[in-house]
């Protein structure tokens, strides 16, 4: 079955507003779609003119004429103006990362993935926008027994960041539940990975090591497990949470490969045809064992089958990272996507 019979298209989507549009999944389903017709408002607090990571995340969209971006503080500007006309909302932007939300910059964790997601919401409700499709996180899970994490799984969160994430879908659905509210979605993604990744997530570290040389700082041991998802992946299954008529509540984005950082290496240095420097330093607070997705949910509802394997995605991320960046590339094998 092809990916266009398995999922819906962006027909029905004339206009979407999208926040966090120069992020990584962001920027893909910004992409994604303005190519299939519809108008995207990208909402984003960095300034391409002054983020490097930023203007590269945004390049493919520069000058296409369904992609119209607004550089703004969803914690102090405007609101309902961007949101006048749109078929739905994506609440995507917020501050990820687990390490650095233990300490001081807890209250900008706060502020950006509660805060300003309460104003999205109040918007929303004054605008009567009908589909909230809202960005959350598998680290709400916390540690599990090893079994899939599923939807109705009692929230164990475990990092700051967590809880921030935590309280961001619960204030969502909440506001689904009261008269006039958005009908929201809020996707737990699993280990996002691919072109455009932050520069801190592991996949990316690793192909910036094995590219460069460069030694790996590797937490722990490297037997954490991770229910990887390729982006190509993760943004359909966002595409299908705005459009498919009956989609609401959490849903889980993952379960397309499920593999521990020791695999991720080990692929990475098959890749590159060399070993990679380890540097191993001590297990980060909150970083749990092992994230599974149970998909059970998102294949029921959103009819959401993930495609692409932890080999062809890392190897396509790998193939961005050394064209489009000045990486000293060493041999790379042949692999057939």
């Amino acid at each position: 079955m092809s990916q266009r019979e398995q999922f819906p298209t962006t027909s029905t989507l004339r206009r979407a507003v999208l926040t966090g549009s120069a992020g990584f999944i962001g920027s893909h389903l910004a992409q994604a779609l303005a190519q299939a017709g519809t108008t995207v408002i990208g909402v984003d607090r960095r300034d391409s003119s002054t983020d490097p990571a930023c203007a590269a995340n945004l390049a493919a969209l520069r000058g296409h004429p369904r992609y119209h971006h607004v550089t703004a503080d969803l914690c102090n500007c405007a609101i309902d103006p961007l949101l006048i006309d749109a078929d739905a909302v994506f609440q995507l932007a917020a501050i990820p990362g687990v390490r650095p939300s233990w300490g001081p910059q807890f209250g900008d964790y706060l502020a950006s993935n509660v805060l300003a997601t309460h104003r999205i919401l109040e918007a929303c409700t004054r605008i009567s926008v009908p589909r909230l499709v809202v960005a959350s996180s598998s680290s709400v899970y916390g540690a599990t027994d090893g079994a899939p994490s599923a939807e109705d799984d009692r929230p164990m969160p475990a990092s700051p960041y967590a809880i921030t994430k935590l309280a961001e879908e619960q204030l969502c659905l909440a506001y689904a539940e009261r008269p006039g509210g958005p009908n929201v979605v809020a996707l737990r993604y699993f280990s996002v990975y691919g072109p455009r990744q932050r520069s801190d997530m592991f996949t990316h570290c690793a192909l910036h090591a094995g590219l460069t040389g460069k030694p790996l700082h590797l937490y722990g041991d490297g037997r954490q497990q991770r229910g990887f998802t390729y982006i190509d992946d993760a943004v359909a299954a966002t595409i299908a949470a705005a459009v498919v008529p009956t989609a609401h509540g959490t849903i889980n984005v993952g379960g397309g490969s499920t593999a521990s950082l020791l695999d991720v290496i080990d692929i990475v240095t098959t890749l590159i045809s060399h070993d990679i420097h380890i540097e191993q330093d001590e297990a980060i607070s909150g970083d749990v064992l092992l994230t599974r997705a149970d998909p059970t949910r998102a294949r029921k509802v959103l009819g959401w089958h993930p495609q692409v394997d932890l080999h062809n995605g890392i190897h396509a991320h790998m193939q961005e990272m050394a064209t489009t960046a000045s990486y000293r590339c060493r041999t790379v094998q042949p692999h057939k996507l």
